[in-house]
């Protein structure tokens, strides 16, 4: 906290940029040493972020009281992404059990999705839970393509798609039809649009490498548009967030891009292992929290995040 670690900093390539970080605050790496961390969550009632370590098929827990670090869940089915519903219950995705789940407020474990149409999901990578409740997630195919992350398998669905889970019935409907790679996705602050990551570039030579922009439609349950908002211009979007102002603060190859409301990419918090997915917390949401290949990183921003 007292000096810049190598390889991180602010850059700016907007002015627009230069209000959004503090200058003095610095890129703290908080936690190192797994293989590849993914889907941080932050519990306010408890001041704790929890986050996964897929190829060690664990979950991590930091303690911001004071600072200490501990395995949370061991074994954890592999999971990825993760998010905190309105009850401030942990809703997870689980690569190798194929399923979206909820730890209950006394622990115990709820499946909400596995199967669509009777047919198994791929394997859930990042997950959004609405204000009404309903539970939105990508279900990519990386957890059944290796053995390193989930379990090799076919896919019984054959594609890959976007559901919503039902918070009333548990019904299970798919919201996309023309993803290759669906993986990290949030709503908009008034949730009036959904923006979906499309990391399709991965195993397509030339596929997509971008965020796309949906408007949920008036019954709240679909979608419709679909354009593409921003371009990746280093390696690819995985997970992001929102601020209160719109704005998008992005895992990328060399960072955090930060992208204004119209689609410009107005500056990056520099990283030296690529990101993957980030959120905001503390009592005003206006830390970033980091997960980066094999370490855990959170820096103060003169902004808050969107609940």
């Amino acid at each position: 906290m007292f000096g810049t670690l190598d390889g991180t900093g602010f850059e700016v390539l907007d002015p627009r940029f230069e209000a959004c970080f503090i200058g003095h605050a610095k890129v703290e790496r908080l936690h190192a040493g797994m293989r590849w961390v993914e889907g941080p969550a932050y519990f306010a009632a408890g001041r704790y972020l929890v986050w996964s370590d897929i190829p060690n098929n664990r979950m991590m827990r930091w303690d911001e009281t004071d600072g200490s670090v501990s395995v949370f869940r061991d074994p954890s089915n592999n999971t990825n992404g993760h998010t905190v519903d309105g009850q401030g219950r942990l809703v997870s995705c689980e690569h190798l059990a194929r399923r979206v789940t909820r730890t209950e407020h006394n622990g115990s474990i709820k499946v909400l999705a596995d199967r669509f149409e009777g047919k198994r999901l791929n394997s859930p990578n990042d997950v959004v839970v609405k204000s009404d409740g309903s539970v939105w997630f990508t279900d990519p195919s990386y957890g059944i393509l290796m053995d390193y992350e989930g379990e090799r398998a076919e896919s019984e669905i054959g594609a890959c798609h976007v559901y919503r889970c039902d918070p009333e019935t548990g019904g299970v409907t798919q919201v996309t039809t023309d993803y290759v790679k669906p993986n990290g996705l949030a709503f908009s602050p008034d949730e009036s649009e959904l923006y979906i990551a499309d990391t399709g570039a991965t195993h397509t030579p030339g596929g997509p490498a971008h965020i796309r922009r949906h408007t949920v439609n008036a019954d709240g349950q679909s979608l419709s548009g679909g354009e593409v908002f921003a371009d990746c211009t280093a390696g690819l979007f995985d997970g992001f967030r929102f601020d209160l102002d719109g704005r998008i603060w992005s895992s990328a190859e060399d960072g955090v891009h930060c992208i204004d409301t119209d689609g410009t990419l107005i500056g990056k918090i520099n990283i030296p292992e690529i990101v993957s997915n980030v959120c905001f917390g503390g009592s005003k949401l206006n830390r970033l929290f980091i997960t980066a290949t094999t370490s855990l990183y959170a820096v103060y921003l003169n902004v808050n995040g969107a609940r």
